[in-house]
């Protein structure tokens, strides 16, 4: 139990080391991405850090190890070690999958609230000149993840009384790559006391500009899965015939000549 804790304590002192040094570091952070900043990017665009808000990058490294050891010794105790190796995999390549999925999902939920947000921002932007403030006004009308993402940037920027800081670490929250333009743009602007109104007009053109390429982009995704599907099943019929004609098998038409 000491051990444990002991454990423990000292894997919260480094992540609140590492978070404080983040903080402060941000826009290098940004460009030179390392192991740990991936993970907890990995958590926090999975949501997975909003619902378990002590969760960090050592913790989840931590318990994975812990828990692969464990599971791994009674995979290979009840098994063997090909069953170990199997059942790991499995496991590996499942929670992959699951994360991919949330990601994905948050991912379209942001998407589909952006244009919300950006609706706000130019009803508030007129009246109020701290955009941290508006943010904080804004976030209980809008849903997760930029819910969290924009309370976040309030309650830091209260706390800290840096917004620009703020902001940045904001773009960070959530994956969307319009969202992270947004927040930054809105760095620069508060830094420079520019016109928010237009950014929000820029925003918006920007916006349905990219949501009309993405569009067009799943179209054509969408139709070449069609073609290739039709040619697979003309290529099947077509080779039905041949083997019917020659009486040769496929196998043998591929691999042994077709003689």
């Amino acid at each position: 139990q000491k051990a444990w804790q002991k454990t423990t304590q000292e894997l919260g002192a480094a992540a609140r080391q590492r978070s404080l040094a983040n903080r402060q570091n941000i826009i290098q952070l940004q460009e030179r991405h390392n192991l740990w900043y991936g993970i907890e990017q990995n958590l926090r665009y999975t949501g997975i850090s909003g619902k378990f808000p002590g969760l960090h990058a050592e913790q989840w490294v931590f318990f994975h190890v812990l828990g692969g050891t464990l599971l791994g010794v009674s995979l290979l105790v009840s098994f063997g070690l090909r069953g170990m190796l199997l059942g790991l995999g499995g496991i590996f390549l499942l929670e992959k999958g699951m994360l991919k999925l949330l990601r994905l999902w948050n991912l379209k939920r942001t998407e589909n609230h952006l244009a919300k947000l950006l609706d706000f921002l130019g009803n508030y932007g007129a009246v109020s000149g701290d955009v941290t403030a508006v943010l904080g006004q804004i976030s209980k009308y809008l849903e997760e993840p930029l819910r969290g993402a924009l309370e976040s940037c309030y309650y830091e920027a209260t706390t800290t009384g840096d917004a620009g800081a703020a902001l940045l670490r904001m773009a960070e929250m959530c994956e969307h790559p319009k969202f992270k333009e947004l927040a930054r743009n809105m760095e620069v602007t508060n830094r420079y006391c520019a016109n928010f109104q237009a950014l929000v007009t820029g925003s918006r053109r920007s916006l349905r500009e990219y949501l009309a390429a993405a569009r067009s982009r799943r179209g054509m995704a969408r139709e070449a899965c069609i073609n290739l599907l039709l040619l697979g099943l003309m290529s099947f019929v077509m080779l039905s015939v041949v083997t019917r004609l020659t009486g040769v098998s496929l196998g043998r038409i591929f691999f042994g000549g077709g003689g």
